[in-house]
This record gives C-alpha cells, sequence and structure tokens, in this order.
C-alpha cells in the first residue's frame, strides 16, 4: 500500500471522527504528495522523495509555529505544532545524537577526511546513510564537531 493510499485511508478515518487540525495535515500532505507526483512528468515518486517530502512538511510546520510563538500568537502557534506531530508519525523514528555521532565518526574514517575542507564529502555521504533517520542540521552539527579545524 503506497503512502498516499495510506493518507486518504487516514483521512476518511479523520473525517468521520471530525479531527480537524489531523484532516488539514493530512490533506497538506496528500496534496504535496501528489503535486510531486505530477511535477517529473509519469514519473512515480520513490520512498526516498515521499520521506523528504514529509520531512520539508514537518520543518514547514515547526519553523512556522516557532515564529507564532515569537509572535506570541498560540492561536496560531498550537495547530501548526499538533498539525507537524500528525506528519511526523508517518516518519520513521529520528536517531538520537549519539547514534549519529558513531555514523558519522565511522564515515569520517571511511572517507579518510582529516579537516573541515572535506566537509562536503562527509556530508554527502552521511545524508545518504541517514535520510530519513536523522536531521541534516544535527548530522552538519556533529561533522563540524568531529573534523578539525
Amino acid at each position: 500500500m503506497s503512502l498516499i493510499d495510506i493518507i486518504s485511508t487516514d483521512i476518511m478515518a479523520a473525517t468521520k471522527a471530525r479531527e480537524m487540525e489531523k484532516l488539514e495535515a493530512l490533506r497538506g500532505v496528500k496534496a504535496a504528495l501528489l503535486v510531486a507526483n505530477t511535477a517529473e512528468g509519469n514519473k512515480p515518486v520513490t520512498p526516498e522523495d515521499e520521506l523528504k517530502i514529509l520531512q520539508k512538511l514537518v520543518k514547514q510546520r515547526r519553523e512556522s509555529a516557532a515564529i507564532y510563538k515569537e509572535q506570541n500568537r498560540m492561536d496560531l502557534y498550537e495547530p501548526e505544532m499538533i498539525q507537524a506531530d500528525y506528519i511526523e508519525a508517518y516518519l520513521p523514528a529520528q536517531m538520537s545524537e549519539d547514534d549519529i555521532r558513531k555514523v558519522v565518526a565511522e564515515i569520517i574514517a571511511q572517507t579518510g577526511a582529516t579537516s573541515i575542507k572535506d566537509m562536503g564529502k562527509v556530508m554527502g555521504m552521511a545524508s545518504k546513510q541517514l535520510a530519513g533517520k536523522a536531521d541534516n542540521s544535527v548530522v552538519s552539527k556533529l561533522v563540524k564537531e568531529l573534523l578539525p579545524a
């Protein structure tokens, strides 16, 4: 069963249960997935692409929520956070910072990176290995930490 089918089923369930925040979040996900399906001709969206889309949607919601919180608009902050949580439920569990650190250290050893100049090489491999499992900003921070200047 594809992610769009799962989302469609969950949309019907949320409609019946009258869960408006969940319904709005799921409709946004479905719309983004449908746009991605039609954006590149008839080329199907891969599971990796679906993960990227979901991560992007969660990030957008969290960034919006942070802005609303800065502006003391709790009436807008709370729905954004709730929607981000609903969308995040479709993502695989995120790795802990310690686990990410171990993977990054292994990649640094594999690539033979010796300084911060090799960050691009390390980040390229790390992005592929940790796709969907870790936030790239955390990975980037750890790479900078582990590579000598």
